[in-house]
């Protein structure tokens, strides 16, 4: 029986191996021999998790026409993933991805690394921030105070309790949209919301219109549900959306669902304004797509004059157009596992009815800690907090990171969690593969694209400031230097480093 158990065409993997550009070696510096290029490049795919484990790789003519290289080349690239463990075959099987033994599966996401291996690992791979205390603990012992009506009862509330949908609805009427309770679901964090929404309009083969970049977790959701993704260039700089693109891909294309990040875009930081969400809405209603807008990250401006645009909903208040997706993980905790829809009455009613067949509801008692914090002004105290530590810690990660790094690129943005780096070209794949000896964890750029895209950028969260903001972007540019001469780290161990 065959071991492999998806396939990578010739095709899609020549893209994906084409994305994988090296700034041109410089004098002294030698080429590797093709093969060996090869090897490499399909080795950090699999590391990467964007070529899956166990999927079957193509025939060696196939890949060596696609490639517009010799049959040979391939043969001997094949061949030596197979002695450093990175490939399995038999006779009329064909070839499949593996991993040498004693290494771990990779993630397809961006999972946080595990509490032992952060006293070495320096974790840029996860844009979320420690609790704001006292306010977690505060709204925990509130919620346990509110519990004992609850505990009388069953438990499953498959649209959310309903202090807490009226707490939402009125919290978006007091934003300017009149909201009915009817009209929000309470979900198991962002990623529960979007995934109900692409299960009930998606479906498999539809396709479904992301920015590009977009949040890598979401594009594997809905890569993993069957979708096919349609890619919508961002606009230059932090200026949001190309509106000219959008509507020539909404009427081109007409996806089903459309998923955006309106405020302080995840990776990039862009801030939509109110122009480019009315004339997004009025193209997405135009094509017939449902337009799902992730606010997230809208309460984390970190400037004091930004002026934030009303919300995307807004230029849609009956939400026949607009589901609008929001969480507590980003502008409170990610801990706090509690998110939520706001869409029409009709649609949130189908998306509880399929709910029964997924997780059936959210835990009370962190609905009741939301509920707490809404209702008694701690949230804004909190998130207040979490904007003085992320703006401070933004302040002080750009600074290390243009000291040791003066040739890599980006712009500030003026809110959110993350920066999009320009690497000097060099490759954000490899970047990522060497940044594991070294010690620091950061997530390459196609990690954030479709096809290969952005292989020359990386993404920075601010999640680290002082001390560790430092050492990490000394990591980071002794993770360049190898990169840049294709060289070792020489060998030397990642010091243990306590913030």
């Amino acid at each position: 029986m065959a071991q492999w158990t998806s396939a990578v065409g010739a095709a899609q993997l020549a893209r994906l191996l084409g994305s994988q550009q090296d700034r041109p070696a410089g004098p002294g510096t030698r080429r590797p021999p093709a093969y060996r290029a090869l090897a490499d490049g399909v080795r950090l795919l699999v590391l990467e998790g964007r070529v899956p484990v166990a999927a079957r790789l193509p025939a060696e003519r196939e890949l060596a026409l696609a490639l517009s290289v010799s049959r040979t080349t391939v043969a001997a690239a094949y061949e030596a993933l197979r002695g450093e463990g990175f490939l399995e075959s038999r006779r009329g099987a064909g070839s499949w991805t593996a991993v040498p033994a004693g290494n771990p599966v990779p993630a397809r996401g961006l999972e946080p690394l595990p509490p032992e291996a952060l006293g070495s690992m320096i974790d840029l791979g996860c844009a979320a921030l420690p609790a704001p205390e006292p306010w977690l603990t505060r709204a925990v012992q509130g919620a346990l105070e509110e519990l004992p009506p609850y505990a009388h009862t069953h438990g499953d509330y498959p649209a959310g309790l309903p202090a807490l949908r009226a707490m939402i609805a009125d919290r978006y009427t007091q934003r300017g949209i009149a909201t009915m309770p009817e009209q929000i679901m309470v979900t198991t964090g962002a990623m529960g919301a979007i995934d109900a929404i692409c299960h009930l309009f998606g479906g498999r083969g539809e396709r479904i219109a992301v920015e590009s970049p977009s949040y890598a977790n979401i594009l594997q959701l809905m890569r993993e549900a069957g979708a096919r993704l349609v890619p919508v260039a961002m606009a230059e700089g932090l200026t949001g959306w190309d509106l000219d693109r959008w509507r020539q891909v909404l009427r081109e294309a007409a996806p089903r669902i459309a998923y955006v990040v309106a405020d302080f875009h995840n990776p990039t930081g862009a801030l939509a304004d109110d122009d480019q969400r009315r004339r997004l809405v009025d193209a997405a209603r135009s094509a017939g797509t449902v337009l799902v807008a992730d606010e997230t990250m809208s309460e984390l401006w970190l400037d004091e004059d930004v002026e934030m645009p009303r919300p995307v909903c807004a230029f849609d208040p009956a939400g026949s157009t607009v589901i609008t997706v929001g969480s507590a993980s980003k502008a409170f905790w990610a801990g706090m596992r509690i998110g939520w829809v706001r869409a029409a009455p009709d649609v949130i009613r189908s998306l509880v009815a399929a709910r029964a067949y997924a997780d059936l509801g959210t835990p009370v008692l962190e609905q009741l800690a939301v509920n707490w914090l809404f209702g008694t002004g701690g949230w804004e105290e909190a998130v207040e907090l979490r904007r003085a530590q992320a703006r401070q810690n933004r302040d002080e990660l750009v600074g290390a990171v243009r000291r040791e790094l003066p040739g890599w690129e980006f712009e500030v943005p003026r809110g959110g969690l993350t920066l999009w780096v320009r690497t000097g070209g060099l490759s954000g794949s490899r970047l990522a593969e060497a940044g594991e000896r070294v010690g620091v964890r950061v997530p390459s750029g196609p990690r954030f694209g479709v096809d290969g895209a952005f292989e020359g950028y990386v993404r920075l969260p601010f999640t680290v400031g002082g001390a560790v903001a430092e050492e990490a972007a000394v990591r980071l540019a002794a993770t360049a230097r190898i990169v840049e001469t294709g060289g070792t780290s020489g060998g030397e161990a990642p010091r243990t480093f306590v913030a």
